[in-house]
């Protein structure tokens, strides 16, 4: 069977003006990553990433010289769509505790169609990560890399999974920065093989980020 590393971007930077692209760290783990899968002679045969600057910063810090094909469906869902924004003190240990508490619990309204407007109903969000698989494992290739982000990842495995709707904020929030999810593919056929692995950063916990 063929196998898809779905790799979450690396750390972003949290509470900046400019959340979509990489920390110096977030750098630091895609690298780590990229060295780690050629000490390994593990060789993607195709690179996807999403369309956003985080997504394709990671997959340029691996360091694989090969095209990199872009496909929005990997986009992660817009937290300013959901009506949440931004909250003060989320630079604090506190203040972002209580920023994921509260994005958790708006998630799962927004599941529910419980809010007023999304930009993007759960419904689309679900047809177009699912879309954005079925794009990745549509390919000859034995060896696929892609570069996502939490929700996306934890919604695809839900679904492999076919777990409950809710289950995908449940995974979401515990994915690392660059952990690696491996699923194998035959045709219409995934199953996960490995969740949220960050053996690249073993070595270096301090290393290991969230967000």
């Amino acid at each position: 069977m063929a196998e898809l590393l779905l790799v979450r971007h690396g750390q972003a930077s949290f509470g900046a003006a400019d959340y979509d692209k990489l920390s110096d760290l977030g750098h630091e783990q895609a690298q780590a990553l990229g060295t780690y899968l050629r000490r390994l002679g593990w060789q993607p045969d195709r690179l996807v990433t999403g369309t956003l600057t985080r997504q394709i910063e990671t997959m340029e810090s691996m360091g694989w010289d090969a095209e990199i094909e872009a496909h929005a469906g990997f986009n992660e869902y817009s937290i300013d769509a959901l009506h949440y924004g931004k909250q003060a003190g989320q630079s604090t240990t506190e203040g972002r505790k209580a920023y994921f508490r509260a994005l958790r619990r708006i998630v799962f309204d927004w599941q529910l169609d419980k809010l007023d407007q999304t930009g993007e109903s759960w419904a689309d969000f679900v047809a177009r990560t699912q879309a954005a698989l079925e794009f990745a494992t549509d390919t000859t290739a034995r060896r696929v890399l892609v570069v996502s982000s939490g929700g996306v990842i934890g919604g695809l495995v839900a679904r492999i999974m076919q777990a409950p709707d809710p289950m995908m904020m449940e995974l979401n929030l515990q994915i690392k920065n660059t952990a690696i999810t491996r699923i194998v593919f035959s045709g219409q056929r995934r199953m996960l093989q490995e969740f949220n692995a960050t053996p690249h950063l073993d070595a270096t916990p301090q290393r290991i980020t969230h967000s």
